[in-house]
């Protein structure tokens, strides 16, 4: 027989660790933690989300690694303050409360714990998911030793998503699953080493992959007919409105959005009734792969503008707008070559009063894409200044620090030895510094979030690099 979850109070996993959380994680913002952040605290004790990870996975037999991962996917286990995500989860591990998916009341009735305490503190958000996972192991069967085996947990994990779309909740699962394999390193102070994982996906094994060959059956999937890169997984039909665009309608602009979620989950949303909502496009931040939900011609709902609507195509990209990390140059770089095509195509002028923001749209309430996204470095790069230039690091003696930032004042995120090699993105004025090649105000990005002094790399040029965008 199956033991069942126990349920319950749980106050003892809560008290002044969970105050910690509830304090300590949702105010961050994402700079300002280093990208290798040391998985204990300065006395030598796991971070509060990790302890609230070990914990949690114990009490529910869930490991706790599946646990992190599927925080990962979803946001980078960051609570950010307990707001909603578009799509109306909350906290770390995305506890969700909409028309189809709800998460959040399941945990709720298997904790016992408040709805409002589930939504703002993060080691109860945490108790919630693994009290889920594990109901959804339980559904599905799983032994003890299967629960003991990441592989066993693939169909539990692609229902925490709610995705109803086969497609996207591969998407979904494949997602978790490939952070397991990689590993990652939280700034919330949660380490998980990568391993070889062959996850059981059951019936879903059949579907291919969004937008990359299943090498078996040579099939890719269905791909967009308006761009090629795209695949294509539609929105409800109710969720966009059909049109023959542009000849009904011209299409005068370019609406950049950011998610507020994560990209399966994003794609699901707009497949959902409920929603009300759609975009032509969404990228994802790994590595700028992207999937069309609108056809061109139609129009999405977007803008929360009618008249934008007709007139534009939108653009979502997965994150969050309060958390930078999020916005990677493979996806800024994808984003722009697709902006790019589409102003070719409609004759959109490449400038910032027809590529614009979410926010910038007449009557908008939302903020996206926010302060954090770079305006300059995405708009060179949709103007087809899209170099990068290989480098090496050159120092005296010890290593050189990569900071959150272009410049000395901002947070050492690792270090780089000398003889290292790097890719400059972009490239911006900082904080004057003299190093090895002299002294200079030039700093080059060489990852996401991640800046060193162009005083310390040798880029075979003085300063900024022609062909390389400025950020």
């Amino acid at each position: 027989m199956t033991a069942r979850i126990r349920r319950g109070r749980l106050a003892p996993l809560l008290g002044a660790a969970s105050l910690a959380l509830a304090v300590g994680l949702t105010g961050q913002p994402g700079y300002a933690a280093p990208d290798t952040a040391p998985s204990t605290s300065a006395i030598g004790q796991p971070s509060p989300l990790a302890a609230a990870l070990a914990t949690a996975a114990a009490r529910y037999d869930v490991p706790r690694d599946l646990l992190a991962a599927l925080g990962q996917a979803e946001t980078r286990l960051d609570g950010h303050a307990g707001a909603p995500s578009a799509s109306g989860g909350y906290g770390v591990m995305h506890l969700t409360s909409n028309p189809t998916v709800r998460s959040l009341d399941e945990a709720a009735r298997l904790t016992g714990l408040d709805r409002a305490v589930l939504r703002t503190d993060s080691a109860a958000n945490v108790v919630g998911a693994a009290a889920v996972l594990r109901s959804y192991a339980d559904d599905a069967g799983l032994t003890a030793t299967q629960r003991a085996d990441l592989a066993s947990w693939y169909a539990p994990v692609v229902r925490y998503g709610g995705a109803t779309d086969p497609r996207v909740a591969r998407l979904y699962g494949d997602a978790v699953y490939d952070l397991l394999g990689a590993g990652f390193n939280s700034p919330a102070g949660v380490v998980v080493a990568g391993r070889p994982v062959a996850p059981r996906r059951g019936p879903l094994a059949g579907v291919p992959a969004l937008g990359s060959a299943d090498r078996a059956s040579g099939d890719v999937g269905t791909m967009s007919t308006d761009y090629g890169p795209a695949a294509w997984v539609p929105a409800y039909s109710g969720n966009y409105t059909v049109a023959n665009r542009p000849t009904q309608y011209r299409i005068n602009y370019v609406v950049i959005h950011v998610t507020q979620g994560s990209y399966a989950g994003s794609i699901s949303w707009y497949q959902n009734p409920a929603s009300r909502v759609s975009a032509h496009y969404t990228f994802r931040s790994s590595d700028g792969a992207v999937t069309q939900s609108v056809r061109e011609k139609d129009v999405g709902w977007h803008a929360g503008n009618w008249t934008y609507n007709t007139e534009s195509i939108g653009i979502e990209h997965e994150g969050y707008v309060d958390n930078p990390s999020w916005f990677t140059d493979s996806m800024y770089r994808a984003s722009a070559a697709l902006t790019r095509n589409l102003t070719s195509k409609y004759g959109i002028p490449r400038d910032r009063a027809h590529i614009i923001a979410h926010s910038e749209v007449p009557g908008a309430t939302h903020t996206d894409p926010g302060v954090n996204w770079n305006w300059t470095y995405y708009m060179q790069l949709v103007n087809g200044v899209t170099g990068t230039a290989p480098g090496t690091v050159r120092t005296s003696s010890g290593s050189l620090n990569v900071r959150s930032g272009p410049g000395s004042g901002h947070a050492v995120v690792g270090s780089l030895a000398s003889g290292a090699a790097v890719t400059v993105y972009c490239q911006t004025n900082g904080t004057t510094v003299t190093g090895y090649y002299g002294t200079s105000s030039v700093w080059n990005r060489i990852g996401t979030a991640r800046w060193v002094s162009d005083t310390y790399v040798n880029t075979g040029h003085s300063g900024f690099v022609p062909g390389v965008p400025r950020c």
